[in-house]
């Protein structure tokens, strides 16, 4: 009963809001539909037609209005209706001629056709080995292959075939045979079928003897290496007779792939490598009749590959005497297939040269060889002087050659750069690492000065050896005794400095994709090689202190640098160096709780120094980057503030309100400071920096809003001093930030689109403020535990609907008494929620007494609203404006 007693009062309180907001709604109504008559009233009325007459005279060249559709009335078939004269006069006018295609302006300019980049010539070459010539039987015979040799596996392993394996190996054999002589039979009549068939053939008649040779041992070696060099000498003779390469790339592949599929695991290298001998010989001998590329990177890829791929997964010292013949073996084909490949280009491309296996065979070779002698290093030395030896005298027969000249200019690089790199073998990596890096600087230098690739190459990779030297000599980085003035460090300042100067050789050459790449890999051996410094020799402490300070230098030597010879790059590095501030400072408060401790004073002294320079010598330009550098300096000085305050406020056991006000001060200061005194802040870039005017304030108030939001959770406690409502460190911070956002909302300086919704905007937040400090007071006051189950308490509840009844009553009577019907509905739509609440939440406290004060408080409350504003303010005539 009590229940229905409680709906029925709250149904008749809700009805007199109710209605009022639906007065006001049809009140609008009827002036809106008593405008539209008298529009449409004036519009209908004869007089209103010379005025629009005279109107459309005045402007003779507007086009036709076009009147809306309306029912015309019924008139005779036989009376036409006169044409006013301003339609009549419009409809008279011809349209305007449309444009003649013939009249073209000036030809748009073409750019050259450019030729196709590496991954495209990669993707054309796959894409025509799909799609021209005998695809399916390109392949069919490779998958046949692999086919093959998966089914004699497989059938041995399940014992499937009963017959004896000589008879089917013999099988096989002649099926082979027989398909390589179908395949020269059709040569002339079907020649991509009868190439692929050919070299299908030989491969499984490899294939073949392999297994017969290693798996069962039905030959001898000697017979199989006879026959497999027989099989491939006949597959070079067809290919070369019929000019295939498709039949020598196929049949070399299966010859490659052979010991592969059957490999039982046993370790026999010897075989291995004599097979993979054969084919490298049957390449050579190919490639003294054709050109053929292709077919020599094959080789390459296999006989280096699966050699490396054994060498780290088998070798030992014992097989030194059995594998050193077959790395040489291999390092003469490959020398010499370059050669070749030269010898049969025509004359217009006599400087193209096989880069991949001039280059390449020697550094692997002789990677691989430094991995078998790792132990004897002046033997490895002597090693790279033979080297050098070679190819010096290739070059100096090669060079005075015109067809071999760009070869020859190839070999005497690689001689210069075995001869260097037999030094660092005999001494120690570090003392020679810094010579290497300033070679390779000096070639580069050079490379550019006469415009040739080759010493820009070499360069590089004498660089990059230099690099790999350092790295290798990392046992020795903990013997140091003294900081900085030893050769570890040395040694990286000369790598880093020959990068250096590499990007400035390209800087000044106007090519700036190698200057980049140059200078990035300059800043990290010279970044790698102070922290390593700051790692051996500084406490762990003091660690974020001293890379603050290298940081800073850093920082200041790419600004002073940029001041004379402006680059992006350097100014990007400063940005950076000072975005790595933040991280620092956070590690310095994860060591010692604040960035000030310890040594943290003096560096953020040196920091604040070298930063003001830094930014000073970024005047000059006109890179944005500069802008973004200051930026990031305005943000990154109350973050390191801030975090000291914060520290400051736990120092001397205050409590949390005081701890978050604090932290939230510097932020405060800077933001008044941008609003009230913004030249302070655009040194030292001055009026340049006026651009980041709206992104600094928009990002600082940004910073504030989430503090804001952020504070609305926290308990807020004032110890020492008592806590009151608005007049405690977390309130008035919340109130300090409101009142900025205002000022910055007021000011103009805010968005266009903010500005337009400021006063909505404040309302909003000021209605959480207030949400904010009752539930608060109810916390500090009430005894309520700052957690889930305040929201749900009686006396939360109670006093969150007094305080939103008052603060909904004072906007309806003051709406009222203004005569401001947009905070009059504010008022009467906050009560509206009110009452809501009072339904759907309130109502299961009425059995105690805050729950029933509440609803009282609620009815009173709207009592006064109905004595002082029973009515909406009234609006304005809109029916007596003029239409537009």
């Amino acid at each position: 009963m009590e229940a229905l007693i409680v709906l029925a009062v709250l149904v008749l309180l809700a009805v007199p809001v109710l209605l009022i907001v639906a007065l006001v709604m049809i009140s609008g109504l009827r002036r809106r539909v008593a405008a539209l008559e008298q529009a449409r009233s004036d519009s209908a009325h004869p007089a209103a037609q010379p005025a629009v007459s005279a109107a459309w005279e005045e402007r003779p060249n507007a086009p036709a209005p076009v009147p809306a559709p309306a029912p015309a009335p019924e008139v005779p078939l036989a009376v036409a209706e006169p044409v006013p004269e301003p339609f009549a006069a419009a409809a008279r006018v011809a349209p305007p001629p449309l444009p003649s295609a013939a009249v073209s302006g000036p030809e748009p300019f073409v750019a050259p056709p450019q030729g196709p980049d590496l991954g495209e010539r990669i993707v054309g070459t796959i894409k025509r080995w799909f799609t021209e010539g005998n695809v399916p039987v390109k392949i069919g015979m490779l998958v046949l292959l692999a086919g093959v040799a998966a089914l004699l596996k497989y059938a041995s392993d399940q014992g499937w075939l009963n017959a004896p394996i000589e008879l089917r190996l013999a099988a096989i054999a002649a099926g082979a045979l027989a398909g390589l002589v179908f395949g020269w039979v059709q040569r002339e009549r079907r020649r991509m079928f009868a190439l692929a068939l050919q070299g299908g053939a030989i491969g499984i008649l490899l294939l073949t003897i392999f297994a017969a040779f290693k798996r069962y041992a039905l030959i001898d070696p000697g017979i199989a290496f006879a026959l497999s060099i027989l099989l491939i000498a006949g597959m070079g003779v067809l290919a070369v007779v019929q000019n295939s390469r498709t039949l020598a790339v196929l049949g070399i592949l299966a010859g490659f792939m052979a010991p592969i599929w059957l490999s039982t695991g046993s370790g026999n290298h010897v075989a291995l490598f004599s097979y993979y001998a054969v084919l490298n010989a049957a390449i050579l001998a190919i490639a003294w009749w054709r050109p053929w590329r292709a077919l020599n990177l094959l080789g390459f890829a296999f006989t280096f590959g699966i050699g490396t791929t054994w060498g780290v997964l088998q070798y030992n010292a014992d097989k030194f005497a059995s594998t050193e013949p077959f790395l040489l073996l291999f390092f003469a084909f490959y020398l010499i297939l370059p050669i070749l490949y030269a010898r049969r280009q025509p004359a217009e491309k006599r400087d193209l040269v096989d880069g991949s296996l001039v280059f390449g065979t020697p550094l692997i070779a002789f990677s691989l060889q430094a991995g078998m002698l790792h132990d004897d290093r002046l033997l490895l030395a002597l090693c790279a002087l033979g080297l050098a030896a070679l190819y010096a005298g290739f070059a100096r027969v090669l060079i005075r050659r015109e067809r071999y000249a760009a070869l020859g200019q190839s070999h005497a690089v690689l001689a210069v750069g075995f001869a260097t790199l037999a030094v660092p073998l005999a001494l120690s990596a570090r003392a020679t690492a810094s010579v290497f890096a300033l070679e390779g600087a000096a070639l580069v230098w050079l490379g550019l000065r006469q415009q040739r690739l080759l010493p820009q190459v070499a360069g590089a990779l004498l660089q990059m050896g230099a690099a790999f030297g350092f790295v290798v000599g990392a046992d020795y980085w903990l013997h140091d005794a003294t900081a900085i003035a030893n050769p570890t460090f040395m040694s990286g300042l000369l790598l880093a400095l020959a990068g250096f100067a590499s990007a400035f050789s390209y800087r000044r050459a106007g090519r700036d994709a190698p200057a980049i790449v140059y200078y990035l890999w300059g800043l990290l051996w010279w970044l790698g090689g102070a922290s390593h410094e700051i790692a051996r020799f500084v406490a762990f402490d003091s660690r974020p202190d001293a890379l603050l300070v290298v940081v800073a230098v850093t920082a200041w030597i790419a600004a002073e640098v940029h001041r004379r010879m402006p680059a992006r790059a350097l100014v990007l590095t400063t940005l950076a160096m000072l975005l790595c501030a933040f991280p620092l400072a956070l590690w310095q408060v994860d060591i010692h709780r604040q960035p000030f401790a310890g040594y943290g004073a003096l560096a953020w002294v040196v920091f604040a120094a070298l930063g003001v320079r830094s930014l000073w010598c970024l005047r000059g330009g006109q890179d944005r980057a500069a802008v973004a550098a200051q930026f990031i300096w305005w943000l990154l000085w109350p973050t390191v503030v801030s975090l000291a305050a914060s520290w400051l406020a736990d120092r001397f056991e205050l409590a949390q309100g005081w701890a978050l006000a604090a932290a939230l001060l510097p932020w405060l200061v800077l933001v008044t400071v941008s609003l009230q005194r913004w030249r302070w802040l655009t040194l030292p870039l001055g009026e340049r920096f006026n651009v980041a005017r709206h992104a600094l304030q928009t990002t600082l108030l940004a910073v504030l809003g989430l503090a804001w939001v952020g504070f609305l959770f926290a308990p807020g406690a004032a110890h020492p001093l008592p806590w009151l409502p608005v007049l405690n460190p977390l309130e008035l911070a919340q109130l300090a930030v409101l009142a900025l956002l205002a000022r910055w909302l007021w000011r103009g300086d805010a968005p266009a689109g903010l500005q337009a919704r400021r006063v909505p905007l404040l309302a909003v937040a000021g209605f959480v403020a207030l949400t904010s400090i009752t539930l608060h007071a109810v916390h500090q006051w009430g005894g309520v535990a700052w957690n889930g189950r305040l929201w749900s308490s009686t006396l939360a509840q109670t006093s969150l609907t007094v305080v939103w009844s008052v603060l909904g009553v004072i906007s309806w009577v003051w709406g009222s008494r203004r005569g401001q019907r947009v905070l009059w509905l504010v008022g009467a739509v906050l009560m509206g929620v009110v009452l809501a609440k009072l339904v759907l939440i309130d109502r299961q406290h009425l059995g105690n007494l805050l729950g029933i004060a509440s609803f009282i408080a609620y009815g009173l409350l709207c009592t006064v609203v109905g004595y002082l504003a029973p009515a909406p303010p009234r609006a304005p005539d809109t029916s007596l404006e003029p239409l537009p």
